[in-house]
C-alpha cells in the first residue's frame, strides 16, 4: 500500500487512510488470531484447576484436593459430613472426594512429645518447675478409630500434655523440695510413666507410654545454694568415708598378706620339721637295723662258738683218754729241756699214773653211762 500524502486542512493534520482492498485481510488475518489465543487460555484454566485439584496434597486435610498422599508411618483418617469414618488408609497415594471428605494424617509410629514450663507447688509451699519433660509413646494402629472417635486429633493434649501436667502436681505437693529435687528425683520419671500409663489403659487403650524423661526442676537460688553447700559437705563426708574405707581395706591387705606370709612360714616351718622327723626316724629305722643285723650277726657268732667250743669239748672228752694223756704226758716230758737233780724231785712230779687214773675219773663222772 503506497502512502498518502498529508492534506493540510483547517482541522489540523490528517494521516492517510488504508484503502478498502487491504483492510479486509487484516482484519481476518487479527480475528484469526485472537481465537486461538482465546482457546489457549481456556485450556491453560482447565488444566490448572485440574492441577490445584489433583496436586494440592501438601495442605493435609484440604477440602479441595482428590489426590492426597499418606506418610510413611502414618495411617490416613476421613471424616465425611464432620463424622468420623471407620476407614483407615495405609501410607501412599489414594483419592477422595473433594469439599465433602476431609483427610487428616495420623502417626502411629513413635514419637516423643515434649511438654515444657509446667510449675508446680511442693508439699512445704515452695513454688518450682520444670522446664521440660519428654514424653515417648505411640499410638497403636488398631486402635486409632477409637482414640480419634473418643479424644479427637489432639488426643495427646488430654493424655500426655494435660495428664504430665497433673501428674507432675500430684508428685510435689504429696513430697517436700528436698524429696523432688534430691531424693526421689530419680523416681519422678518411673512413677509418672506408670501413673499416665494406667490411665490410658484404663481409658485410652490404644496410647502405648514408653518413657518418660524429666529434666532437673528450676528451684530458688537461695535454696539452690543450701543444697549445693549441702552435697559439698555430703561430698567431703563421702570423700572421707572412702578413704576410711580405703585405709581399712590397705590394712586388711597388709593383714591379709601378713597372714599369708605367716601361713607360708608356718607350712614351711612344718615341712621341715617333717622332713627332719622323717630323717631322724629314717636314722633310727636304719640303727636299729644296724643293731639287729650286728646282734643277729654276734649270736650267731655266739652260737657259732658255742657250738664249736661244745664240739670241741665232746672231742676232747672223746680224745682225753688215759692213755691219750699219758702219751701227752710222756711227749712232754720227753720235750722238756729242763732236767732237774736232787731229792726232791720226785715230790714236784707226780706219777703219770696217779694223773691217768684222777683224769680217768673225771671222765667218768662226766658220763654217767660208763
Amino acid at each position: 500500500m503506497d502512502p498518502q500524502p498529508l492534506l493540510n486542512t483547517p482541522q489540523g493534520t490528517r494521516q492517510p487512510q488504508p484503502s478498502r482492498q487491504g483492510a479486509a485481510p487484516a482484519a481476518r488475518a487479527r480475528g484469526g488470531d485472537g481465537d486461538g489465543f482465546a482457546l489457549g487460555v481456556h485450556v491453560l484454566l482447565f488444566f490448572g484447576f485440574i492441577a490445584i485439584l489433583l496436586i494440592s496434597t501438601s495442605q493435609a486435610g484440604s477440602s479441595l484436593s482428590i489426590l492426597h498422599q499418606v506418610p510413611e508411618g502414618h495411617v490416613g483418617v476421613y471424616w465425611r459430613g464432620g463424622a468420623l469414618l471407620h476407614t483407615t488408609t495405609d501410607p501412599g497415594f489414594h483419592w477422595k472426594l473433594p469439599l465433602i471428605t476431609h483427610y487428616e494424617p495420623i502417626q502411629v509410629t513413635i514419637q516423643t512429645d515434649q511438654v515444657r514450663d509446667i510449675p508446680c507447688g511442693t508439699m512445704g509451699g515452695v513454688m518450682i518447675s520444670f522446664d521440660k519433660i519428654e514424653v515417648v509413646n505411640r499410638l497403636r494402629k488398631s486402635y486409632v478409630y477409637e482414640t480419634l472417635h473418643e479424644y479427637g486429633v489432639n488426643y495427646d493434649k488430654t493424655w500426655i500434655y494435660d495428664k504430665i501436667h497433673h501428674e507432675i502436681n500430684q508428685f510435689c505437693s504429696a513430697h517436700s523440695l528436698r524429696q523432688v529435687y534430691i531424693d526421689m528425683f530419680d523416681q519422678i520419671d518411673e512413677k509418672v510413666k506408670e501413673s499416665i500409663q494406667a490411665d490410658c489403659t484404663r481409658y485410652a487403650p490404644g496410647i502405648e507410654i514408653i518413657s518418660v524423661r524429666v529434666t532437673k526442676p528450676n528451684i530458688p537460688l537461695s535454696i539452690k545454694r543450701n543444697f549445693e553447700l549441702m552435697e559439698e559437705e555430703r561430698t567431703k563426708a563421702l570423700i572421707a568415708i572412702e578413704k576410711q574405707k580405703v585405709a581399712e581395706k590397705e590394712a586388711e591387705t597388709q593383714k591379709k598378706i601378713a597372714l599369708s606370709e605367716a601361713e607360708k612360714n608356718a607350712q614351711v616351718s612344718r615341712i621341715q620339721m617333717e622332713q627332719k622327723l622323717m630323717e631322724k626316724n629314717s636314722a633310727k629305722r636304719q640303727e636299729e637295723i644296724e643293731n639287729e643285723m650286728y646282734i643277729a650277726r654276734e649270736k650267731s657268732q655266739t652260737d657259732a662258738n658255742f657250738y664249736r667250743v661244745m664240739k670241741e669239748a665232746e672231742a676232747n672228752r672223746l680224745k682225753l683218754t688215759p692213755q691219750y694223756l699219758e702219751l701227752k704226758f710222756i711227749e712232754a716230758i720227753a720235750n722238756n729241756s729242763k732236767i732237774f737233780f736232787g731229792d726232791k724231785v720226785p715230790n714236784m712230779i707226780m706219777d703219770h699214773r696217779m694223773i691217768g687214773n684222777f683224769l680217768s675219773g673225771i671222765a667218768k663222772k662226766d658220763r654217767p653211762d660208763m
